[in-house]
């Protein structure tokens, strides 16, 4: 069954690579959707396919990688639409 969930992650997760590190993650588990960066310091990203996989990335999401200091995740799960053909880092 396919999924799609909506994501606010917060913490040290800006000037870290978080956003090429999630990029990373969510093709490695075949995700589709973006991430992108707020205004407000926070990340912001959707995935969208296999429920097991989006449900690992928001688990990833957690911990992040690198140099990333994750404080909270804000998880939204939302109806899935299908509509990215791959994951990209918006800007």
């Amino acid at each position: 069954m396919n999924t799609r969930v909506h994501v606010y992650v917060s913490g040290r997760v800006q000037g870290v690579y978080f956003r090429s590190h999630t990029r990373n993650k969510a093709l490695e588990l075949g995700l589709a959707g973006w991430v992108k960066n707020l205004d407000d310091g926070r990340v912001e990203a959707v995935f969208e396919g296999n429920e097991k996989a989006v449900k690992k990335m928001v688990g990833w999401c957690r911990i992040g990688e690198g140099h990333a200091r994750v404080d909270n995740v804000e998880e939204i799960v939302e109806d899935y639409k299908g509509e990215f053909s791959g994951f990209k880092v918006r800007y």
